[in-house]
């Protein structure tokens, strides 16, 4: 297997940037959020865009000025592109740095583009960690699982056999026609992972492949909480980890199950009765003060463990997506090494706890703008880079 490439390679390109440089997103999941943050802190930006979706960056938020020089948009430059794979060839990796660009990336960065290509071919800066993406994937031998539990961090239980399921289970897999997303459900009992596994898989809904290699997790039954942090190499005089906000997700089918008397619920037809965990949008929130100090030790404790499995470690934006029981424990189900998918939600007028830090209006994507401005202004871009 071909190396990644060396953080020092990286650190060179950063470093012939010099003072200007330019921020660029794959556009889509939070890349809003970082244009706006990116326009906010006077960064130029760059949406890549994908044949058929790419309106709502090229057009309707595209960054025009009046001839009163009123400005109206963030997005100030848009690389299209048929398919978001291509922005590995090299014509394309070329015009990002010649605009000096950083990268920022996201969920769909790592989902549509080749982990390998990202690793190996991708000569653009990275902000953020590069090597601590392909965690994110279940399936790889050593995922954010590992570090979780060389952290002693609290994640679910894992339940081996489905023949042990003795209480409410949550069984992880993809779904099978939208590829992106999850083909999540859950199960009291061996006789039911079965029955409804069957049913899903007759629906095209989930492969038996697929289902071969699903994790089984005990169901930890409380509010989930995604928590968006964000760690600061640059940061010398106040603490390097930051609380920035806290979001909560929309789920379809789901959340339109749930508002559905229980005896509309079971008049369902069995197409319908087991929802789907697509992601649909996101929410804000905020927690009893009494927990923060909770989230603030998983998120050292994270830190730590990543820096050590996957050096330099965590850089900039990462969430750490909880649940938590009826006796205030935490408890990790997922985790984010790069900006999480629910940040839109506290894009331009920031969030509460990043608000309070900074006294201005704070988002994940105006702190992370903000972080490579100053590293560039500081010649220290390679410290944030990789």
């Amino acid at each position: 297997m071909t190396p990644m490439i060396e953080r020092r390679f990286v650190e060179e390109i950063a470093r012939g940037y010099g003072r200007k440089v330019s921020i660029g997103v794959i556009a889509s999941h939070s890349a809003l959020d970082v244009l706006d943050g990116a326009s906010q802190e006077g960064v130029p930006s760059t949406a890549v865009t994908q044949k058929g979706r790419g309106d709502a960056y090229a057009r309707y938020f595209r960054k025009v000025t009046s001839p009163g020089g009123a400005v109206r948009g963030i997005v100030d430059n848009v690389l299209s592109l048929n398919r978001f794979p291509e922005i590995m060839e090299e014509v394309n990796r070329v015009a990002l740095r010649k605009m000096n660009t950083v990268f920022v990336p996201n969920r769909s960065f790592s989902s549509y583009c080749s982990l390998d290509d990202i690793e190996q071919k991708f000569d653009i800066p990275i902000f953020g960690s590069r090597g601590m993406l392909r965690s994110e994937e279940r399936e790889e031998k050593e995922n954010y699982y590992t570090l979780l539990e060389e952290a002693g961090l609290p994640y679910p239980e894992k339940i081996e056999n489905p023949d042990d399921i003795d209480s409410l289970a949550i069984v992880k897999l993809h779904h099978k026609v939208k590829k992106l997303e999850r083909g999540f459900f859950t199960a009291s009992s061996g006789e039911e992972y079965r029955r409804k596994s069957q049913e899903l898989i007759r629906s095209n809904v989930i492969t038996a492949e697929d289902l071969s290699t699903s994790r089984i997790e005990r169901y930890v039954i409380g509010p989930v909480f995604n928590l968006d942090f964000f760690y600061s190499p640059l940061q010398e005089k106040g603490e390097k980890i930051e609380l920035l906000g806290i979001d909560w997700r929309f789920e379809s089918s789901l959340d339109g199950h749930v508002r559905l008397p229980a005896d509309q619920q079971l008049s369902l037809p069995q197409s319908q009765r087991i929802p789907e965990y697509t992601v649909v949008g996101h929410n804000s929130a905020t927690m009893r003060e009494s927990l923060l100090q909770a989230a603030f030790d998983l998120a050292e404790k994270f830190v730590k463990a990543a820096a050590k499995r996957h050096p330099p470690g965590i850089i900039g934006p990462f969430t750490l997506q909880t649940c938590v029981d009826k006796d205030m424990h935490f408890f990790i189900y997922d985790v984010a090494p790069r900006i999480g998918g629910g940040t839109n939600v506290h894009a331009w007028s920031g969030h509460p706890y990043a608000n309070m830090l900074y006294n201005t209006n704070m988002s994940t994507g105006r702190r992370i703008a903000m972080e490579i401005r100053e590293a560039a202004a500081q010649e220290r871009l390679g410290e944030v880079v990789t």
